[in-house]
């Protein structure tokens, strides 16, 4: 009996020892912070965009469900018609509408949009991403999850705006500053991402005008 008993434990023992290692580790929770607040929790670097090459950053693949035939472009578009299109082989989408909040505009069909990183690549690049692997920066450009890293535009505002941050553009519906701010800051702390100080300082001044305005976010994987 006594043999038995000290089996018995010891398997026990031994199943504790192993179940840390099966259990995944917790989700980062998500903060929200008030926008001025959150400013200041970016950390303020110098940028440099030596290096850069768009390609380093591959998008579009297959996005979050690959067995849908659709890349991380058409699950975006998917997820944001305010009338879903119709979706047909290989992921044609067909009829459908859209609601651009940069410029408060409606369209369709979907070739008329784009889908803008709200922080650009070359910028992510100039606050960190160049020391990323390559596949930190797939995953970078090809994240759904978090509704404000990509989101769907009309071509022209979207090519207005570049690769350049809040310093140098806003979009063109001034009503929606706040919002495009405060997104903006949290994709910039969802992915540790530094911001240089004129960007900062434009920032402040924007939050200064958003008393009100809120910014959630949540750690990238």
């Amino acid at each position: 009996m006594l043999t038995l008993t000290v089996v018995v434990r010891g398997l026990a023992a031994a199943s504790l020892a192993v179940l840390p290692l099966t259990i995944p580790a917790p989700a980062h929770a998500a903060e929200t912070l008030p926008l001025a607040e959150a400013v200041t929790s970016l950390p303020v670097d110098s940028e440099s965009r030596d290096g850069y090459d768009r390609d380093a950053f591959r998008h579009w693949n297959t996005g979050d469900d690959p067995s849908d035939g659709c890349n991380t472009r058409a699950e975006v578009l998917l997820s944001e018609a305010v009338e879903p299109p119709l979706v047909e082989p290989g992921c044609r989408l067909t009829g459908g509408r859209w609601w651009s909040y940069y410029d408060q505009m409606w369209v369709t069909p979907a070739s008329g949009l784009d889908i803008d990183h709200m922080v650009p690549l070359a910028e992510s690049w100039d606050s960190g991403a160049s020391a990323w692997t390559a596949q930190r920066r797939e995953a970078y450009a090809n994240d759904q999850g978090a509704q404000a890293s990509l989101v769907a535009v009309t071509a022209r505002s979207n090519r207005s705006k570049a690769d350049q941050d809040p310093a140098e553009w806003l979009p063109p519906a001034a009503g929606v500053h706040c919002r495009y701010v405060a997104e903006w800051v949290a994709t910039k702390l969802r992915w540790s991402l530094t911001a240089d100080e004129a960007e900062v300082a434009a920032l402040r001044g924007l939050a200064a005008d958003c008393p009100d305005q809120t910014v959630t976010y949540e750690l990238a994987p």
